[in-house]
């Protein structure tokens, strides 16, 4: 029985005599702990406050939404008040600039929302909007992009409102959603005067109802919930809100608990490699204490203790700067919350930090630490020879066991799919194995391959990155991964948004002109010629909906079991289709043949994008029955079609032949190129002017507003990768520390054969250099690799070399390794050796 009264004590001994050290093995943890607290208790907080503002998020306590008139219905009885809304996108005009630009118009009446309030400035904008007369609110982005303040005047459509409000917060709405879709209220009164809502305008209508305080709405509208559903309304309770929003953010706070996580297990490695080097140092006391004959356990003890408690003391100190951290998240997220986010001590987050950081820099330790139960008593009087090499080490391998099932038990608590948390899991040894073996084929090729024509300098700076106690594989994994997870942000970044540039592109439209009614139709396209602008695409666009599939109704499908039904989601969308008997330049046909009209009889024959129907159950010959206008039409699926919908054009699921929708109610796309922005404006203000209905979208104004959307989405993810790479110069610093002993005692004997203070500084900056440029290229190559998975896969866009963010990224870490490396050792470097020794002696 191990005698802990005698193991605490020497622990005790050891501790004081290392406390510096150690307290570097555990810095490394510290961050990676610190995220995963304050990451954990936004969430918390986030949860409950969602759950607190859940009415707010709503705005009523039941909306019931269409894209038609919603008509009369038996719930509007029960309720104390109501309010409707019709929503469309719709261009708005800024009289005083001659500027027009396509925003969200939301015509409202009554006191919606009953929870929460429109803020505005002034704060009476919102009494004085609901007074009555044609006064309007307005996002106050679009204020900003075209100088406008209260009391200026905006028009849409024919009518021109006074703005007496703008809008700094609506219920629900996130500062992402106001710069993608900007909106302007208007009073519902006025919105036929506008002449905007025509045929083909996408219009939804939403009607808000509030009941009496402790209304349980999820029963209420039981009996109503089949006739909601035969009619296509959706309807939206609190609860349906707030399950909705907070899984949302849940999964939000899982994959940022996820990052974090990445930034703890490369702290781990600092840890695993730091107590390399401990032990390494250790093994002459170690084989001093088996020569008194202490057990090797015991030994293993007095140490595992030691790592033990700084474990414990990193995890603390990473839990309270976690805890103070949770208090800057509400600011860097400010823009994706729908709710105000309130801060404070979570005990559980805590105690979950706690016990993560105690388990890890357990683990971790653990896998070098195991080497001293091999440590014979003759290693005092020669070299150790006991076998300490992991492929026969059982209780090593145990070890690396519980730290793989470790990290798959994390991911999947936070994921809560086996799957994903194996994937994240493989996602991880891949990451570090990479790493790891470029680190292990770096020093084995310079081994190798050094050559002796190197001067002098380089050699030795090159032979160090090999020598005993080096710190090349640890640095090179977790300096590799931080800067690949920052790298892989920047370079898919650049590439989406050079993706998205398509404007600049020759002979690319840049231009889309829609909702035009047939009767308008040869006028616009005068306009535009008259521009010396070329009309590339002029397409009609026929709404409809689905009725059958196959023979089976919506009804019949829902009595269907589940593995034999279609998804209900296709007969309640609605469809744009247009007709032709060609293929366009975005589309490739892949099974089957477009068909003509009266090629095989009185059959009609469509098309189906090929994902579109693969993913919904379709097959070649399918029998199609759709609802164009009330008027129903047999067809069957005659072709598939690859189309790449991110290319300009006007992309279709489904097209029919010629001959078959020509008399049917339909509108008009124009698809067209300006020479600059100049004429984009001047086209744009002349159009709406004349026809108010029409929307335009300029799609340069698409790609600043996807650049503004990316820069806020990168700033968040830049912040959690700061957190990778901000262990990895930690790892980085206790590194050098570490190694600080070694590299004195390098140093005096080359000062003594001679070397002068230049020259040791010159070998260990080009240490540095060659360290800081592994880890940087291993890293910035990690990352154009995911890069290039990520964009064929996932964003279906061409492979580009960001070369110069690149550079940049591997100029900064490298003079950031340098630089710390020259802080470490200026001391040494510029001080006699007998100095150095009589201070070590």
């Amino acid at each position: 029985m191990p005698d802990f009264a005698w193991i605490f004590k020497m622990a005790g001994r050891d501790f004081r005599k290392n406390l510096s050290r150690l307290l570097l093995f555990v810095s490394s943890i510290v961050v990676g702990i610190a995220a995963l607290v304050a990451i954990s208790s936004f969430g918390e907080n986030l949860v409950r406050d969602i759950d607190d503002q859940a009415k707010e998020l709503l705005g009523a306590d039941l909306v019931l939404e269409n894209n038609k008139p919603l008509g009369e219905q038996a719930i509007d009885s029960l309720a104390l008040e109501i309010a409707s809304e019709v929503n469309f996108a719709s261009m708005v005009a800024f009289p005083k600039k001659d500027a027009s630009r396509l925003t969200q118009v939301r015509a409202l009446e009554g006191n919606f929302p009953f929870y929460g309030k429109l803020e505005t400035l002034p704060t009476e904008g919102e009494a004085d909007f609901r007074s009555g007369g044609k006064k309007a609110l307005v996002e106050k982005a679009l204020l900003t992009q075209f100088d406008a303040q209260v009391g200026d005047s905006i028009k849409i459509g024919k009518v021109l409102f006074e703005i007496v409000g703008e809008l700094q917060k609506v219920p629900g709405q996130t500062g992402i959603t106001a710069s993608v879709a900007p909106a302007v209220y208007i009073p519902l009164a006025y919105l036929e005067e506008t002449g905007l809502v025509q045929y083909g305008s996408r219009v939804e209508y939403s009607r808000y109802l509030q009941f009496p305080a402790g209304t349980q709405v999820d029963q209420l509208i039981e009996p109503f919930e089949s006739q909601w559903e035969v009619d296509r309304i959706d309807a939206d309770t609190v609860e349906d809100r707030k399950e909705s929003t907070g899984r949302s953010f849940a999964n939000l706070s899982n994959f940022l608990s996820l990052v974090a996580f990445i930034a703890l297990l490369l702290g781990c490695v600092g840890v695993a490699s730091a107590v390399n080097v401990f032990v390494k140092e250790k093994l002459a006391s170690v084989a001093v204490l088996r020569c008194l004959g202490v057990p090797s356990l015991e030994v293993l003890l007095i140490y595992l203790v030691e790592i033990v408690g700084m474990g414990l003391v990193g995890a603390m100190i990473g839990s309270l700067m976690g805890t103070a951290l949770q208090f800057v998240l509400p600011v860097v997220f400010s823009d994706f919350l729908p709710v105000e986010v309130s801060v404070g001590i979570s005990w559980k987050s805590i105690g979950f930090g706690m016990v993560t950081g105690l388990l890890v820099s357990l683990l971790f330790a653990l896998l070098p630490l195991l080497k001293v139960r091999k440590v014979s008593p003759m290693a005092t009087l020669r070299p150790e020879t006991a076998d300490t090499t992991l492929l026969k080490d059982p209780a090593r391998w145990a070890v690396m066991l519980g730290i793989l099932l470790f990290i798959l038990g994390f991911s999947f608590y936070l994921l809560g799919k086996l799957t994903w948390a194996i994937g994240f899991t493989l996602f991880v040894l891949i990451a570090f194995g990479v790493l790891w073996g470029v680190g292990m084929a770096i020093m084995w090729s310079v081994r190798r391959f050094l050559p002796l024509s190197l001067s002098y300098p380089w050699r030795q700076a090159l032979s160090n990155l090999y020598r005993p106690n080096n710190q090349t594989i640890s640095l090179i994994a977790t300096i590799g991964l931080g800067t690949a997870m920052i790298s892989t942000l920047f370079f898919l970044q650049n590439q989406l948004l050079q993706e998205a540039k398509f404007a600049d592109k020759e002979d690319q439209p840049n231009l889309l002109l829609f909702d035009i009614q047939t009767p308008q139709l040869e006028a616009v396209k005068t306009k535009v010629i008259a521009q010396n602008m070329r009309v590339l695409q002029e397409v009609p666009i026929v709404t409809m909906q689905l009725n059958a599939i196959n023979g089976i109704t919506k009804k019949a499908n829902e009595e269907l079991p589940e593995e034999e039904n279609y998804s209900r989601w296709l007969y309640n969308r609605e469809f744009r289709v247009t007709y032709r008997d060609t293929l366009i330049s975005s589309e490739q046909l892949t099974d089957g043949a477009l068909i003509p009209k009266g090629a095989r009889g009185d059959s009609i024959f469509v098309s189906f994008e090929k994902g579109f129907a693969e993913g919904n159950g379709f097959k070649l010959g399918d029998k199609v029955e759709f609802n164009v206008q009330g008027r129903p039409i047999t067809t069957y699926i005659g072709s598939f079609r690859d189309v790449k919908f991110n290319q300009v054009s006007t992309n279709f699921l489904v097209i029919f032949p010629s001959g078959v929708l020509e008399e049917a109610p339909k509108f008009h796309v124009i698809i067209t190129k300006t020479k600059d922005d100049r004429q984009a404006a001047e086209v744009q203000s002349e159009i709406v002017r004349e026809f108010p209905n029409i929307s335009i979208i300029n799609l340069g104004t698409i790609v600043a507003t996807l650049e503004e959307i990316l820069g806020k989405i990168s700033f968040v993810i830049q912040f959690m990768a700061f957190f990778s790479i901000a262990t990895g110069i930690l790892v980085l610093i206790s590194s050098l520390i570490i190694s600080k002993y070694q590299r004195m005692r390098e140093s005096i004997l080359l000062r003594t054969l001679g070397a002068s203070s230049a020259l040791v500084r010159l070998i260990n900056t080009l240490e540095y250099f060659f360290l800081g440029s592994l880890a940087s290229l291993s890293g910035i190559l990690l990352s154009f690799f995911a890069t290039f998975l990520l964009g064929k896969f996932v964003f279906q866009m061409n492979f580009s070399l960001a070369w110069k963010e690149g550079l940049v990224i591997y100029l900064a870490i490298t003079l950031l390794t340098i630089v710390l490396g020259w802080l470490n050792g200026r001391k040494i470097i510029n001080q006699a050796p007998m100095e150095i020794l009589r201070g070590n002696g």
